[in-house]
């Protein structure tokens, strides 16, 4: 690997880890006032008690760094090894660094609405897929199942942090039978690795599971890497659910469809 991707990869790897320690942060203030308003909720009764509107300023900021923290360790899956978002805004974890207390400034609700470079440097990676092809998951949360297919980037709006993607070859099942448009949280887009460049192939080993488009057509779906050596042309996959004849047959993708499997994936 050359030295200029080992710089890239290195990056993208410290943006991703200065979103983690934001993400963390912004959870502790959270907790911090979770615990105030447990123990005196009289307090907001107050006229100039913020506490509540603080409160609120902080879930927005964190669930924007946790889809930040996302698309990003989707980015960095594309020129490394597989990473996978291990934080979500509504859970609450232990210090991860042990003993280590890190002093932190207040931050006023200015300071908190205000992008950080690490999440302005995911937005322009966002705003720069306008036009390409993306995975993209349709599906809500609550679903019971996640159904990704191959989209193209129409505009990514940055304050609301929302891709609006087109589905150019929506299946015969769909309504109307024409193309379809979606508005999709950052989470919801994973990038493809660039097919014309091949030292931006994730390094997924044989036993991987990974989530690829299916031969001849455009929907994703999560299959297991068989034989990692074709990698820089193709993947040798084996695609859940897709037995034929007692067995799962081998299936060829080209590498630039394939990507990490996102955590938790429901099928």
């Amino acid at each position: 690997m050359s030295s200029p991707d080992i710089t890239g990869i290195l990056e993208t790897s410290k943006d991703l880890d200065r979103l983690r320690k934001e993400l963390e942060e912004i959870l502790q203030e959270i907790n911090k006032l979770h615990k105030k308003l447990q123990s005196a909720p009289e307090v907001v009764e107050k006229p100039t008690d913020s506490s509540l509107s603080r409160l609120r300023t902080l879930y927005f900021q964190a669930k924007d760094v946790s889809d930040a923290e996302c698309f990003q360790s989707f980015v960095s899956s594309v020129g490394c090894s597989a990473a996978f978002c291990t934080y979500s805004w509504a859970t609450t974890k232990k210090d991860r660094y042990g003993t280590e207390q890190k002093k932190k400034r207040m931050k006023t609700d200015s300071d908190i609405s205000r992008p950080s470079p690490s999440i302005r440097n995911q937005l322009e990676i966002a705003a720069s897929l306008k036009g390409e092809q993306v995975a993209a998951r349709v599906t809500l949360d609550d679903a019971d199942k996640d159904e990704w297919f191959v989209v193209k980037v129409i505009h990514f709006d940055r304050e609301a942090r929302e891709f609006e993607v087109l589905d150019e070859e929506p299946g015969d099942d769909e309504e109307g039978g024409g193309q379809r448009k979606y508005k999709l949280p950052m989470s919801h887009i994973i990038p493809f690795p660039k097919r014309n460049d091949t030292s931006s192939v994730p390094d997924f080993p044989n036993g991987k599971q990974v989530l690829a488009v299916y031969p001849g057509t455009t929907a994703l779906y999560k299959a297991t890497v068989v034989n990692p050596h074709r990698k820089v042309i193709s993947y040798l996959l084996e695609f859940d659910d897709d037995e034929e004849d007692g067995s799962l047959p081998r299936r060829v993708v080209p590498f630039h469809k394939v990507v990490a499997l996102p955590e938790g994936h429901r099928q």
